[in-house]
């Protein structure tokens, strides 16, 4: 099938390169920044519901001291993240009118029923902040189940959007224009199940380890009561369930990968001559000819993908050098990711051993200063950090991995740009705005903080004195 160009072939040969590259690096920037707060959209309510459950069940004062708190922080991360979200919305059009304009009535039934999710979560979580001393604790809890579903529904739609990139359908080309579009074909297209489960376990991953970082650094700093201890263990004990799963839905979206987008996987893993036995390599630079200064393990990926050592494996010898992506990129981006994600798995295994050897003591949980114990914490600090750098490397193996597609098979990202110069002085204005995003959210996050808290019930002024974290 032929690419469709909807900008002339003379306009499009028109763009500077320079104003290309502006185009990719501000949109690359925003997705970067934006998908941080939009995984904390998804997992930070799940679990503030979670620790105001088990203190509305216990009479924990700590528990529900802490749903407070991070609810606090969520309205503040909403906030932010719905300004990031439109400045995203405004780049598709403007930065992507090649793209929009051709296929915008093809993936625009997501972007839309993300927008009425987006509306749901907006007005349950005012609900749920505003009228927290106003209904019982049962139904204020409630208030809260639709912004877990409407977070979860959020992720859902915009990753069926970018799944079809990678997998079109849903419609027909006839003489280089789109017709009988079938908007929920598309949406539902074979790149949906594997890229919309891997993304919503990872979202959870980067709100649960995140959260867990900040209370590990201030267990290390000598702050051990009862409320830092579960605000350490609980989003870390939900970050250790979801990172094994996660390890099996990876496994199903790089078997889809070697199914549908052979290319693609070629790039993650440095093959360049199609063949058997093809041997898995971990790190290394592409070289002439494969990957250099890697280390082999023979026989790996043929085995990793058909269980075979006699599994065949596309290299990327199969198509022209044009359509190839960035292999040193892709590749090194896949090894960080997982990575990452077998430290995320270690320290939930270990969370485990400390679990089960603490439960034969008595004592609370998780205070001392013994050495295993401070190297834990420290780990444990740097969960967060490890989770993000896994979501990064993620979207940048799925977006790079696609070049020089952005809609694989159809359109380039050079005929998808707009042709209009002047993108790189966009391009440093939105690097501007999110700076002070930045300085901004941070600041407000500090003086939350700072501030003393409010007793959530006579009987629970006894952690009044609790710095907040």
């Amino acid at each position: 099938m032929e690419p469709v160009f909807v900008l002339p072939r003379a306009l499009a040969a028109a763009v500077r390169p320079a104003d290309l590259d502006a185009a990719r690096a501000q949109m690359g920037f925003s997705l970067a920044w934006h998908i941080v707060l939009a995984c904390l959209g998804v997992g930070l309510p799940l679990l503030t519901l979670l620790v105001e459950w088990w203190g509305w069940r216990t009479q924990d004062p700590s528990c529900r001291l802490l749903a407070r708190r991070w609810a606090r922080a969520m309205g503040v991360l909403f906030a932010v993240g719905a300004v990031s979200g439109t400045i995203l919305s405004f780049e598709l059009g403007l930065l992507w009118p090649g793209l929009m304009g051709t296929y915008g009535q093809v993936i625009g039934l997501p972007f839309a029923m993300e927008g009425v999710a987006f509306f749901i979560e907006a007005i349950f979580l005012g609900i749920y902040l505003y009228a927290w001393d106003k209904l019982s604790p049962r139904l204020h809890m409630l208030t809260g189940v639709p912004i877990v579903v409407a977070g979860v529904a959020s992720a859902f739609f915009v990753v069926c959007a970018n799944a079809w990139m990678n997998q079109p359908r849903g419609f027909t080309l006839r003489d280089g224009k789109v017709v009988h579009v079938d908007p929920w074909a598309a949406m539902f297209n074979p790149a949906t199940p594997p890229q919309t489960t891997h993304m919503i376990l990872a979202a959870l991953m980067v709100a649960s380890f995140l959260t867990a970082s900040v209370y590990a650094v201030a267990l290390l700093r000598g702050r051990q009561d009862r409320y830092h201890r579960l605000g350490f263990t609980v989003p870390l004990a939900l970050g250790a369930i979801v990172a094994p799963a996660q390890l099996v839905v990876g496994d199903w979206a790089a078997r889809f990968v070697a199914h549908y987008q052979p290319v693609k996987l070629a790039a993650m893993e440095g093959v360049y001559h199609t063949g058997s036995h093809v041997p898995l390599t971990l790190g290394g630079i592409a070289g002439r000819g494969g990957l250099q200064y890697g280390l082999e393990i023979p026989n790996g990926l043929s085995l990793l993908v058909g269980f075979s050592p006699s599994t065949v494996i596309k290299g990327l010898e199969e198509v022209p050098p044009g359509d190839r992506p960035p292999v040193t990129g892709v590749h090194i981006a896949f090894d960080l990711m997982v990575g990452c994600g077998m430290f995320l798995i270690a320290v939930g295994v270990w969370l485990l051993v400390l679990a089960l050897r603490y439960r034969r003591r008595p004592g609370p949980w998780l205070e001392g200063t013994g050495r295993l114990l401070r190297i834990f914490l420290a780990l444990g600090a740097l969960t967060g950090l490890a989770a993000v750098v896994a979501l990064e490397c993620g979207w940048t193996v799925t977006e790079e991995g696609r070049q020089p597609w952005v809609v694989v098979g159809l359109m380039r990202v050079h005929d998808a740009v707009n042709v209009a110069p002047g993108l790189r002085i966009g391009l440093w204005l939105v690097l501007a705005v999110y700076a002070l995003m930045t300085v901004a959210t941070v600041y407000v996050l500090r003086l939350l903080t700072r501030e003393r808290p409010v007793p959530v019930a006579p009987q629970e002024s006894d952690v009044e004195e609790y710095p907040i974290v």
